[in-house]
């Protein structure tokens, strides 16, 4: 991704480093319940399905598809990629763990409900925002 755009970056803590550092390994990585399975995001130190402890992080497969969007046409800060979209997606492996992100590398009116999408990153100083392209 030659020009990123702007970003106000998270504040890294021990509790959401893996979200996002987990891209300089080419990894979205969430936590994961031992007991149940159930990945969990935001972070958590309980799982909210079944309140359990035992949590650990784990990568997936970064194929997902997108549940909803919007196109931004408000230039927010000064930059030539509008409108751009503001997703909603749903990881492969559990439907229920949705992630708010851009949709990137298509015009931005090719972008549907449904559509078939993976994961790239990001890269802005150690910080690796999770975003999707379409999967081909």
């Amino acid at each position: 991704m030659a020009d990123k755009p702007f970003r106000v970056l998270p504040k890294l803590t021990p509790q959401n480093e893996h979200f996002w550092c987990g891209g300089a390994q080419g990894e979205l990585r969430f936590l994961r319940c031992n007991p149940c399975g159930e990945y969990i995001h935001p972070p958590s130190p309980r799982c909210p399905k079944c309140l359990g402890k035992d949590i650990e992080i784990s990568a997936v497969s970064g194929r997902a598809q997108v549940a909803t969007y919007t196109l931004n046409y408000q230039p927010w800060v000064p930059s030539s990629d509008h409108p751009y979209v503001i997703a909603i997606v749903e990881i492969e492996e559990q439907p229920s763990l949705r992630l708010m992100t851009n949709i990137v590398n298509c015009p931005a009116e090719e972008v549907q409900i449904g559509m078939a999408v993976q994961v790239i990153f990001e890269e802005h100083e150690d910080v690796h925002i999770p975003v999707f392209e379409p999967r081909r």
